[in-house]
């Protein structure tokens, strides 16, 4: 008899996909030197993409390496910011060079504009930070900026860098503002993901939520000596949580358990002249206090209460702003943070994934109120 055959009718679901690590991170001391193999493994003609002073500094450290590998390597700067600009520019240098591997090298926006690039081009990307001040080395995920360094949008990448050299030596030489601000950026990771996730029931997104709790705890417990002595194990472990497991709980958590109210705070502030002085890290510790202030004013939590006067106490410690002073803005006119409070609370804003409504006016409230009692 003929066999009856079964139709089966494909089920569609929704992708959400989940960007957890680089596909290597090698680290260590002068770790740059031993990178070689990784580099020509994942291209032959590498276009190197940082700021003007640390390009000069890292071709030092990598033309003996090109030479040995026998790579052909180009540099160029993200000048004047991550922006749309710089990414047609290095779009140009890109096809000039005929580069078949990204190396980017920096801080944030530096890791930031070649991490976006490569995703445009479709090529690898090395990152290499020279600071402990974000965790742009690790994610997939790209902000960009206007010309003049006013947030503009953040670009979701396709997956984590192919490879990430965390040299300490690089680090170490960099100011210790930067590492300051790294702690800054950090630990707001806790405070953001908690909020978005913490009632979350997904097995990643809890694991997300604890780790975060756990990069406080260590930012709490170990900061102080870290930059006391640099280059020390308590060092070395900061500049991991920074670098590293920041990066980790983003991948895990995904979108919704990466930002809140202290990173819409800083997108808010970059559209303040006078705040572009301050570097990412400080602007988004800031606003950590504003979000605990925000969760005091309109939600009467009293833990959001003990939580801000804790922070302010480690601010103290080791140099976070506290307020709008301690960023340079005691200045700036009330129309011009009006605005900024205008930016933060737009509709596709991260502040939104509070768990209670926030016009303009109370976020201007909470601006200027983050030292009271």
């Amino acid at each position: 008899m003929p066999t009856k055959t079964t139709k089966i009718t494909p089920v569609t679901t929704k992708l959400n996909s989940l960007f957890v690590s680089p596909t290597q991170v090698i680290q260590g001391e002068g770790i740059i030197s031993q990178a070689g193999k990784g580099i020509s493994r994942l291209g032959k003609r590498p276009l190197l993409v940082g700021g003007k002073q640390t390009l000069e500094l890292i071709s030092a450290h990598l033309k003996p390496i090109f030479k040995q590998f026998k790579l052909t390597a180009a540099f160029d700067s993200y000048a004047p910011d991550c922006s749309e600009t710089s990414l047609k520019n290095l779009t140009e240098a890109t096809q000039n060079h005929q580069a078949d591997l990204i190396i980017g090298v920096g801080g944030g926006k530096a890791l930031d504009t070649a991490k976006l690039l490569a995703y445009q081009q479709q090529l690898p990307i090395v990152t290499i930070p020279t600071s402990g001040a974000t965790c742009a080395a690790w994610t997939a995920l790209s902000n960009v900026y206007s010309n003049q360094g006013a947030f503009q949008y953040d670009v979701p990448l396709s997956r984590c860098p192919d490879l990430l050299i965390l040299d300490y030596n690089l680090i170490k030489a960099a100011p210790k503002r930067t590492l300051v601000a790294g702690i800054g950026d950090a630990i707001a990771k806790w405070y953001e993901a908690s909020v978005s996730s913490g009632q979350s029931e997904a097995t990643l997104t809890i694991a997300a939520v604890q780790q975060a709790r756990v990069l406080r705890d260590i930012l709490l417990q170990k900061s102080v000596k870290a930059l006391d002595k640099i280059g020390g194990e308590e060092w070395r472990e900061v500049v991991n949580a920074t670098v590293l497991l920041a990066g980790v709980i983003g991948g895990l958590g995904g979108a919704n358990c990466r930002t809140v109210a202290a990173h819409a705070v800083h997108n808010g502030l970059t559209h303040i002249p006078a705040a572009h002085h301050a570097l990412h890290g400080e602007k988004v510790a800031y606003g950590i206090l504003v979000q605990l202030r925000l969760e005091e004013m309109i939600q009467g939590n009293k833990l959001a209460a003990t939580s801000r006067q804790q922070l302010l106490k480690f601010y103290e410690e080791i140099g976070l702003p506290r307020s709008l002073e301690d960023l340079g803005l005691s200045q700036v006119t009330l129309e011009e943070l009006r605005q900024a409070a205008i930016v933060t609370c737009h509709p596709n804003s991260d502040i939104h994934r509070l768990p209670f409504k926030v016009s303009p006016e109370q976020l201007l409230s909470a601006m200027v109120s983050t030292v009271g009692a």
